[in-house]
């Protein structure tokens, strides 16, 4: 996970990578497997000292990776850390939040693109149970890990099935079984 953009705030962090390392391992993994495959990340808003520039570097490189999901925090200390024991947690809570907004608002446009680039295509997805929202759909995941939602025929949960993915949302692709 890249947890931030700055290599200043990389190194507090205690990372042993900096910006150009990481970026030098998405070119590698792209190159390797193509677009296909998906990215996701980790990040954190808000570390001890993070400034406005060190925020900005972040979403950069977003805009630099375009991840396909991610997973996204404030930061909290937690005790018997490193972080907790050298650092004083002196961000304001506004300013946390602030920024991990403008970081989910920019992983959500993110994620609607790469979405896009799949409908119309036909994803082989592993069910894994009932939607949420319908026990008339089934919901799995691809293999970019992308959630897949579409309606229930025969299929059981652990099974593969091919799913032509007719529309989406930032965070689901939503299709049809393909027989």
């Amino acid at each position: 996970p890249a947890q931030s953009g700055s290599n200043r705030i990389l190194k507090l962090m205690n990372r042993t990578y900096t910006r150009e390392w990481y970026m030098d391992r998405i070119t590698s993994i792209r190159t390797i497997l193509g677009t296909g495959c998906g990215i996701s990340h980790d990040m954190i808003a808000g570390f001890c000292t993070e400034n406005e520039t060190d925020h900005q570097d972040t979403l950069s490189l977003m805009d630099q990776v375009v991840y396909d999901f991610g997973y996204m925090f404030t930061y909290s200390e937690r005790p018997g850390t490193p972080a907790e024991k050298k650092y004083q947690d002196d961000i304001e809570e506004s300013i946390k939040q602030r920024r991990l907004s403008e970081i989910i608002a920019k992983q959500r446009l993110h994620s609607g693109i790469k979405n896009n680039l799949l409908v119309g295509t036909t994803q082989q997805v592993l069910v894994e149970g009932d939607s949420k929202k319908s026990d008339l759909h089934h919901y799995g995941k691809c293999d970019s890990g992308k959630v897949v939602v579409f309606k229930k025929v025969k299929e059981q949960k652990g099974e593969y099935v091919n799913v032509k993915i007719t529309h989406c949302t930032t965070g689901t692709l939503i299709g049809e079984l393909e027989s």
